[in-house]
C-alpha cells in the first residue's frame, strides 16, 4: 500500500504544481481535488465554501465525535526558476513556493487512508481552503459558516519545514507560529530646493530617524523573553536629486508570539511616528492593519497530535515557534485543535519557503497523509 499510496500521491502532487493557482484563483485547483475526492470514493463534497473552498464528509458507524482536517491549496505570484524538473509551473508568474500543493495531497491522501480503514467511527471533515496567502481563507470559510454546516469538535493541519528532517514531525507546546500586521507611515512636510533646506520642512528626515527609532519598540518595550519583530520593508519619496520632497511613506510588518503584544508594537509605532513628526516639524498619518492571529496549539490537542505523530514518525518537541504567519490560527479561535510542522528536508539549493527554487518534498507525502489519519481517528476515539 505505501509504494501505491507513495506513488500516486505524488502524481497528483506534481500535478498540482505544474497547474498552480494564485491566491483568490484557485478554481481549476478545486476542481482537481473534487475529481479526485470522488475517485476515491467520497460523495459527500460541498464546493464554494468561503470562495473556492471544499469541505469532504467521511462519516463512519454510529459514533458521535467529528474532527476536520485542513489542508490549503493556493500559490504564490512568484516566478519558479526550477528549469531542472518536468512539472515546473506552467502558470507564468505563479508558483507553488510554499508547499501548498504538497498540503493539499496529502489531505486527499488521508481521505484515502481513512476510506480504505474500517476501524474507525465517526465524521471526518477535511477542509480544503482557499487563500491562505493574505486572501483571508480561513475567515471567509469561517464566515460562510464552516463550523455551523460542517460541525467538528476538534481541528488539526500542518505545514511542511525546511531544514527540518524530511519527515520528522515537530509539534510545539503552545505558539507554532507568529501573529503579524502590515503598517503604513506618511511624513507630510513642504518641499523645495535642496540647497535651501532652511525654507523647507523635509520628511526624508524625519523618516530616516523613524526607522532607527522603531527597533527600540522590541528592544525596550517588549519583554525580551517574548519574540517579536518590527521590519521596515518599503520607503517612497523623492523625485529630483535636487530637491527636498513633500512626502515621505514608510512600510512595513510587524510580528510577535502573544496576543498581548500587539497593542504594545502598534502603540509604540505611532508613539514614534508621531513623536519624530512633532521633532522635526512635519505631519504624519499612521494606519495599522492586523492580519493573522498567534497560531497557538490547544493542550489536550497538541499532545493527541504528539501521540500520533509518534505512532508515524519521529517527532521532536524542542524546536522554537517561527515568525512566519500561518491563517490556521483563526480555526484555533473557534475551536480547538493543533498544527504542526513536517519536515521537508535540506533548506539547500533554494528549497526555502518563498523561493523561486522551492520544491516541495515528494517523499513527505505519505507521512503527511498517515499523520493526519492518525490524528481523526485518535480524536475520534475521544482521546
Amino acid at each position: 500500500m505505501h509504494n501505491n499510496l507513495a506513488a500516486t500521491l505524488t502524481s497528483w502532487r506534481r500535478h498540482l504544481h505544474a497547474n498552480p493557482g494564485l491566491t483568490l484563483h484557485e478554481g481549476e485547483t478545486a476542481a482537481f481535488v473534487v475529481a479526485r475526492l470522488k475517485e476515491i470514493g467520497l460523495t459527500d463534497i460541498v464546493e464554494n465554501v468561503g470562495g473556492h473552498g471544499v469541505v469532504a464528509t467521511i462519516q463512519r458507524g454510529g459514533g458521535n465525535r467529528s474532527v476536520g482536517l485542513r489542508g490549503d491549496m493556493d500559490a504564490l505570484p512568484i516566478q519558479e526558476q526550477n528549469e531542472d524538473i518536468p512539472w515546473k509551473s506552467t502558470n507564468p508568474g505563479v508558483m507553488h513556493a510554499c508547499g501548498h500543493d504538497g498540503h493539499t495531497t496529502a489531505l486527499l491522501g488521508a481521505a484515502r487512508v481513512l476510506m480504505d480503514d474500517p476501524s474507525w467511527t465517526g465524521t471526518v471533515r477535511l477542509v480544503f481552503q482557499p487563500a491562505e496567502e493574505g486572501g483571508g481563507g480561513a475567515r471567509n470559510m469561517i464566515a460562510d459558516g464552516l463550523f455551523e454546516r460542517f460541525p467538528m469538535e476538534r481541528i488539526f493541519g500542518w505545514h511542511n519545514w525546511p531544514g527540518l528532517a524530511a519527515g520528522t514531525i515537530a509539534v510545539h507546546d503552545r505558539a507554532v507560529m507568529a501573529a503579524g500586521a502590515r503598517f503604513e507611515i506618511v511624513f507630510d512636510g513642504h518641499a523645495g530646493h535642496a540647497a535651501l533646506p532652511h525654507l523647507t520642512r523635509d520628511p526624508m528626515i524625519a523618516a530616516g530617524h523613524a526607522i532607527v527609532a522603531i527597533q527600540s519598540i522590541i528592544a525596550r518595550n517588549l519583554d525580551p523573553l517574548a519574540g517579536g519583530v518590527v521590519s521596515i520593508t518599503v520607503v517612497e519619496g523623492g523625485e529630483a536629486q535636487n530637491q527636498i520632497t513633500a512626502r515621505v511613506t514608510l512600510k512595513g510588518t510587524a510580528r510577535w508570539l502573544r496576543d498581548e503584544d500587539q497593542a504594545t508594537i502598534e502603540e509604540g509605532l505611532s508613539r514614534i511616528a508621531h513623536g519624530v513628526a512633532a521633532t522635526y516639524g512635519v505631519s504624519t498619518t499612521f494606519s495599522f492593519r492586523a492580519g493573522v492571529m498567534v497560531t497557538a496549539n490547544h493542550p489536550a490537542e497538541r499532545d493527541l497530535a504528539a501521540e500520533a505523530a509518534a505512532a508515524v514518525t519521529e517527532v521532536r518537541r524542542d524546536m522554537l515557534p517561527a515568525m512566519t504567519g500561518e491563517d490556521f490560527a483563526w480555526y484555533l479561535k473557534c475551536v480547538p485543535g493543533a498544527f504542526v510542522w513536517i519536515g521537508n528536508g535540506p533548506a539547500d539549493n533554494g528549497r526555502e519557503l518563498h523561493h523561486p527554487r522551492y520544491d516541495f518534498n515528494d517523499e513527505v507525502l505519505p507521512t503527511a497523509a498517515k499523520f493526519l489519519a492518525e490524528t481523526a481517528k485518535r480524536a475520534l476515539a475521544g482521546q
